[in-house]
């Protein structure tokens, strides 16, 4: 994840689009490549990090630890840490968070029927 300068151009255009477009805003909030993933095992409650680099075993620790302190920093999902030896850190899905489940239920749905049609037009048959 690099970070554009602050005085580019790319980003003052970023910023512009992001301020008139809310779709943009928002999917910049969840449309990393893994970001959404994240929201889609957090749905089903909460994980420990463990847990959650398990269920993305393709992710690096470092890119889970990035993303993980992304959404919680845009109060996506929550930190919470239990005093325990070793301690025990467990992430979930914040209020906001939970509002995305419709919406990754209906992109699920989406990415389904797109993929199938994909599918047909890939065997000539007219979807």
């Amino acid at each position: 994840m690099t970070k554009i300068k602050e005085t580019s151009t790319n980003f003052a255009n970023k910023q512009a689009l992001e301020n008139d477009c809310l779709e943009v805003y928002a999917s910049n909030i969840i449309g990393g490549q893994w970001t959404l993933a994240i929201c889609c095992y957090l749905i089903n409650g909460k994980l420990r990090y463990g847990e959650l680099k398990k269920c993305l075993p393709n992710i690096t620790e470092r890119m889970l630890a990035l993303q993980l302190r992304k959404l919680e920093k845009d109060r996506i999902v929550k930190r919470t840490v239990h005093a325990e030896v070793p301690p025990r850190v467990e992430y979930e899905l914040t209020s906001v968070g939970y509002e995305l489940k419709p919406i990754i239920r209906e992109l699920e749905k989406w990415g389904r029927k797109h993929k199938k049609s994909l599918e047909l037009v890939g065997k000539n048959i007219e979807p």
